[in-house]
């Protein structure tokens, strides 16, 4: 993975491989089968799915917030948002990257303590 694209506005989740390689494709102008990784977030912004493509196929996982939201980079302008993967990674424990830059102190998720699967 050379880097992280982030698809700014959130997007109907039901899309699975074929939907957001075209949101990729049509609304980022970008190619879904670079070696980058495509990330995107659900209108409640408690999921985010990424899409990569690994040279035999595509790859999409997703992660759900079970009391929380990401702290998703509305403000940024333009459609996309290129991270490198400290970014990306300080996205998911729940940093406000955008605070980051700016140099605010923003405080990431709280683990669940005695979480248990209700599902």
């Amino acid at each position: 993975m050379d880097h992280v694209n982030l698809h700014r506005e959130p997007v109907d989740f039901r899309k699975s491989i074929n939907g957001l390689a075209l949101i990729v494709e049509q609304e980022m102008c970008l190619s879904p089968l670079s070696s980058a990784l495509f990330v995107f977030c659900n209108k409640n912004r408690n999921r985010v799915k990424a899409l990569y493509w690994d040279q035999t196929g595509f790859c999409l996982w997703l992660k759900r917030l079970e009391k929380q939201k990401f702290k998703w980079p509305l403000t940024y302008p333009g459609e996309t948002m290129r991270l490198d993967e400290a970014d990306w990674r300080r996205l998911l424990m729940g940093y406000d990257i955008l605070g980051q830059l700016m140099g605010y102190d923003i405080l990431g998720h709280v683990p669940l303590r005695g979480a248990k699967y209700t599902g």
